[in-house]
Order: structure tokens, then sequence, then C-alpha cells
């Protein structure tokens, strides 16, 4: 089978490539010119060279494949426009593309988000059937890409996936707590933030599962619902540090996140705080019910939350990111 992967130099995508290799899939890497290709350079995949952003440096380039796998975006940035460039209008030319150029496109795979659904109002796990609400430009941004996907359903086979945080070698995100936890902080604010959570291993059989046999929405997690200070405290027994915890105000967030954007302004490299993540990190219940997969996709995580924060610890340890 021929695959098409988009964000294939990113942390999950370059996950999901080396794991498609190995299952024997024909792998083809869209990415940039400017992209860095270290986590790919070395796997048996092509590459190709375009931008989801520009839909005419698409033409031509989505022909043949039986599954794309569309997960370039990003995470971060400084204003919606961004966000609704890269997680919208990216999403909405490749599959735009595919739709024109590609009669042999069996199934078209959309990594989105649980922020793309929202958080819990209540503690009720959001599941499937969850009216989205996102309350993030990110969110919004993901749920807009997931619309253009929905509108697709009679063309190809579309399958959507949204992932809690996700976690595991070569994260740059979560790595910004092992970082802080090993300089002996751990940060929090407001009162209990409960969270879904999921091994990056974990997602990626589930996103190959789903593109096998899977049709529709997915939520994947490790099926836990953890506090923020049962991940903390687990890195920190991972790291072997007793780090001092530090409790901070949330307007004080708002005003550390000013802050960081202004340090944008000079270095150019988008904060991994901003207004935007601060809204998103003020609510209580991110958390999601993955039973559908589950059921429809024999999907069964195998890395709990000990043993992914002690594989991620040892990673980045072995790696010199700590």
């Amino acid at each position: 089978m021929k695959a098409l992967v988009t964000g294939a130099t990113g942390f999950i995508g370059s996950h999901l490539v080396e794991m498609l290799v190995k299952r024997g899939y024909e792998v083809t890497c869209l990415v940039r010119r400017t992209s860095n290709l270290r986590w790919i350079k070395n796997l048996d995949a092509k590459l190709i060279y375009g931008d989801c952003t520009e839909k005419d440096t698409l033409k031509g380039l989505v022909r043949g494949f039986n599954y794309i796998y569309h997960l370039a975006g990003v995470t971060k940035a400084v204003s919606s426009e961004i966000y609704f460039r890269e997680n919208s209008l990216g999403t909405e030319n490749i599959i735009n593309r595919a739709a024109e150029e590609n009669p042999d496109l069996i199934k078209f795979i959309y990594l989105s988000s649980l922020s793309a659904s929202g958080p819990s109002s209540d503690g009720t796990p959001m599941d499937e059937d969850s009216l989205p609400h996102p309350v993030s430009d990110y969110g919004r941004s993901k749920l807009s890409g997931e619309e253009t996907v929905l509108r697709k359903k009679g063309v190809f086979k579309i399958v959507i996936i949204r992932p809690p945080a996700v976690y595991g070698p070569r994260d740059r995100d979560i790595y910004f707590f092992f970082k802080l936890i090993e300089k002996g902080i751990i940060i929090f604010w407001g009162g209990e933030r409960f969270l879904s959570i999921i091994y990056v291993d974990d997602l990626i059989e589930g996103i190959i599962s789903a593109g096998e046999k899977g049709e529709g929405i997915y939520f994947l997690s490790d099926g836990g619902v953890y506090t923020l200070e049962d991940v903390t405290e687990k890195i920190a027994d991972a790291l072997g540090v007793k780090p001092f915890k530090i409790r901070i105000p949330e307007n004080l967030l708002y005003i550390m996140a000013l802050f960081a954007e202004g340090f944008y302004r000079i270095t150019g490299n988008p904060p991994l705080i901003n207004r935007e993540k601060i809204k998103e990190a003020v609510q209580k219940y991110w958390i999601c019910n993955n039973s559908r997969a589950e059921k429809e996709l024999d999907f069964k995580p195998k890395v709990l939350l000990d043993d992914g924060i002690r594989r991620t610890a040892a990673w980045y340890t072995d790696n010199g990111w700590l």
C-alpha cells in the first residue's frame, strides 16, 4: 500500500513514518524545503516537496496514494491567522487536491485534537457524540479542519483522530515540564486539573489501525484520567528529584504569556506559553473516552503513564535533552 504523510518531520509524524515503513507501507513524505529531516532522513521513505498552505505547490503530488495521513499543522502560534492558515487552510488545500487528482485514494486520515472538541464542563469524558466547543484559536482551527474533511465523506472514506496530550521521545511540548522539574520546580495553577494523555507509540498504533479498518471520528487515550499533580509527580520520580512546588495565580499566567509573546517578537520562535494556550490550561477537565476506538479498532493501549514517563525520561537523558 502507498501512503503519503504530511507533517512527517514532526514529533508524531516522524513516529508514524517509522512505523508505516516497518509495516511494509511504501511511504512518501510531503515536506517543505525548509523542513528539518533529522528524524526521517535515514528511513526508507521518499521525499516530495510542497506546502499544504499553498495549493499550487501540491499539484500532481497527491496522485497514486492509497492512504493520505494529514498531520501537518501547528500547535502553537501567536495569531489566529497562523492557526487557521496552517490547520484549516492547509487541510482544505490537500484534501481538495486529493478529491480532484487521486481516484486511487482509499482513505484520508486527519490528525485533529481533543482541543477541537473542547474540555468537559462537568467531568464526564468527551466522546464522539459530544457537541464540540473549542476554547482556543488552536481548537477552533482544528475543528475547522475537521469540518473540511467531513465534507468529503462521500468522495472517499475519512478518519479523524482526536488525541489528548501526547508525550514520548522527540516531544518538545511536555518536555518543558520535564526540564522544569529536573531543575527542581513544579508549577501548578488554580485548583485541580484533570487530563487524559497518551504515549506516542500507542497513538501511532491507533492511527494506523484507524487507517486500516476505521471510519469516522475517534478519541485515542491510554484510558486513564489523571490530575496534573499525578503527571508531574511521576516525572519527578522518573528523574529522581524532589522539586519545589510553586502555585501560580491564573491571572499571573496571562501576564507571563504576554511576556513570552513579547519575547517572540525578538526571537521569532513561537512561545510554548501564550494567551491562547492559557485559555486551554485553565480548563478543569481535558478528558476523553476512547471506548469507540476500543470497540471498532480493537485499540488497546500498551504503555500506561508510569511506564511511559520512565521511557520518555530515559530518552531525554540518553539524547542529552536532560
